[in-house]
């Protein structure tokens, strides 16, 4: 019964065009606050926040290989979503190089990074020691995507998360290219796609 109530008060408020975020309880609402340099910050305080982290090309490369190894399975190396997650996630992500994200402050990004987006794929990931810089450098980083260069990206995919197959088998091309001869695998060994 609850839940019924629930999504009817949610289609009733979409309708008349809230976002999901402005139906929620007051005690909901004070759920929603990140930790910020030691102080709570609500939601709708978020678009105040300024990145403490600077633009320097050492902080953009860690944000950089961070996002491969963490962000990319879903918002893919550039930021379009377009891999098998990203595509099939519900409601789909945002393009990240897009002007809908782009032209969010830094405070909303940093706050979406920490909390997530409730009722979508984006957990939070908030909470971690460390995780508040982090979580500055890679707003730092979504607004570098619309000028990502392929030697960044190529850098990238070399930070792509990878399976033990995966890693064997680069290894035998990079054994290969490098005039090594191929180890022939048992029958029943090959790796295939």
């Amino acid at each position: 019964m609850l839940a019924w109530a629930l999504l009817v008060r949610y289609h009733m408020a979409r309708r008349s065009g809230y976002e999901s975020r402005q139906w929620h309880s007051s005690r909901d609402r004070n759920r929603n606050r990140a930790d910020c340099g030691g102080r709570r910050i609500l939601f709708a305080q978020r678009v105040e926040l300024q990145n403490p982290v600077t633009d320097t090309p050492g902080n953009l490369r860690d944000a950089r290989l961070h996002f491969a190894d963490h962000c990319a399975i879903c918002h893919a190396n550039d930021g379009s979503c377009d891999t098998p997650f990203g595509r099939n996630l519900y409601p789909k992500p945002p393009d990240l190089r897009r002007q809908q994200t782009q032209k969010l402050t830094d405070g909303e990004i940093f706050w979406i990074i920490e909390n997530g987006v409730r009722f979508t794929g984006m957990p939070a990931f908030g909470g971690a020691h460390g995780s508040e810089e982090d979580s500055w450098k890679l707003v730092r980083f979504i607004r570098h995507l619309p000028q990502l260069t392929a030697e960044e990206r190529m850098e990238m995919e070399q930070n792509n998360p990878k399976s033990p197959g995966d890693r064997e088998e680069e290894q035998e091309e990079n054994e290969f290219l490098g005039g090594n001869p191929m180890q022939q695998k048992p029958e029943g060994e090959h790796h295939h796609h």
